[in-house]
């Protein structure tokens, strides 16, 4: 049904979800002033001392109503509820639900804390970040005010991928320096050659081998200056962390887990907004529906939707347990969160089943204050 007073779609019969009127009481002020407006439309009742009076007490009436949706009634409408996920452009503002006459509103109003204001989707894009390595990109969020959560593998360079780099640039460079000197030795010869059809065949074969290498150098150049900028320990301030405001800071602080794929970051300025833990006993069940948001393939902030699949433990002695979810994710989602209907964090996006689709993993939220408690405490 549609709001009344905003407009805003929804299946709650009862209240808005948006501007937290009370639809019963709102028809009836609604009804009060047609029969207001009627009654004071008939001729000869009222004389016009009588119409200003009237006027003066419908305008206090207004004024107090206006006031009891407009003020009162808007703290209790920024309450986390669950509501259907939707673009951050289109997701309601308190600041719109106020009229232009600026009516004062109760100091709670003012101090509600910034993390649970909004959206519970908009809140949890507003505390996603992008991070950029010498070496990739990947996401994270704030976990408090001041400290973000992400992937081990997003800010360290795993050292089987690092020896595997290395290999291979040793064995272009060699293969590419052999090249060179094979194609020298032919131009000497081919100086010595007189005029035949072997020498111009031989003029086919350096000029396609010379074309050869100029598309092979600047592979193996990008390669050797990737091998340089990752063959050294990151410093925090290699690391580029993109807020959801499009601004950028480098880290100011760095640890790295060695039991879990997680890293924790800290900025130089905090008060961030920032997703909480669900309350104490909160569990997901099979088929609830949850978010997974970050930055895939360098699309920053984006949300794909989908449900939560079950826990799942990796190895056969049941090892580290995970969150399966079918929400799309995809690489550079790594490190960004797995969030509820209510916006709570629920995981730590961590992989993803190669050859699959629809199958992806998080770690527990749990995990990460289990692990960082002596810094997140």
């Amino acid at each position: 049904m549609l709001c009344p007073k905003c407009n805003h779609e929804q299946n709650n019969t009862v209240e808005c979800d948006v501007c937290g009127v009370i639809f019963a009481r709102y028809q009836k002020i609604l009804d009060r002033k047609k029969q207001e407006e009627a009654h004071k439309a008939l001729p000869g009742e009222k004389s016009g001392i009588g119409i200003k009076l009237l006027q003066i007490v419908l305008l206090v009436m207004v004024a107090g109503t206006t006031y009891y949706f407009t003020g009162y009634k808007s703290t209790p409408a920024l309450k986390q509820q669950p509501t259907e996920a939707a673009p951050a452009s289109k997701a309601p503002s308190v600041s719109n639900e106020i009229p232009a006459a600026k009516i004062s509103q109760p100091k709670s109003a003012s101090t509600v804390p910034e993390v649970i204001r909004g959206n519970p989707i908009e809140r949890a894009r507003n505390a996603t970040v992008s991070i950029e390595t010498p070496w990739g990109t990947g996401s994270g969020f704030f976990v408090n005010k001041n400290y973000i959560i992400t992937n081990r593998h997003v800010v360290s360079f795993d050292e089987k991928k690092l020896t595997e780099l290395r290999t291979k640039v040793e064995k272009d460079r060699r293969f590419f320096e052999l090249e060179q000197q094979k194609v020298n030795e032919w131009k000497q010869k081919y100086q010595q050659m007189p005029k035949s059809p072997s020498r111009s065949q031989l003029a086919m074969i350096i000029e396609q081998h010379e074309e050869e290498l100029k598309k092979a150098q600047p592979i193996l150049q990008e390669n050797q200056a990737k091998l340089t900028r990752v063959d050294r320990k990151i410093q925090p301030s290699d690391i580029k962390i993109v807020l959801a405001d499009g601004s950028s800071q480098g880290a100011n602080y760095l640890q790295i887990s060695s039991a879990y794929d997680l890293a924790l970051l800290s900025l130089y300025s905090g008060e961030q907004t920032f997703l909480e833990k669900p309350p104490a006993g909160s569990t997901l069940h099979q088929g609830d529906k949850v978010y997974a948001i970050g930055s895939p393939v360098g699309l920053r902030h984006t949300v794909t939707a989908g449900i939560f699949s079950g826990f799942r433990a990796q190895g056969k002695d049941g090892g580290q347990i995970y969150l399966q979810t079918d929400a799309a994710i995809n690489p550079g989602n790594s490190g960004g969160p797995i969030i509820d209907e209510n916006g709570y964090a629920r995981g730590v996006t961590t992989m993803i089943l190669q050859n699959t689709e629809g199958i992806g993993f998080a770690i527990p939220i749990d995990k990460v204050f289990e692990e960082f408690q002596s810094t997140l405490r």
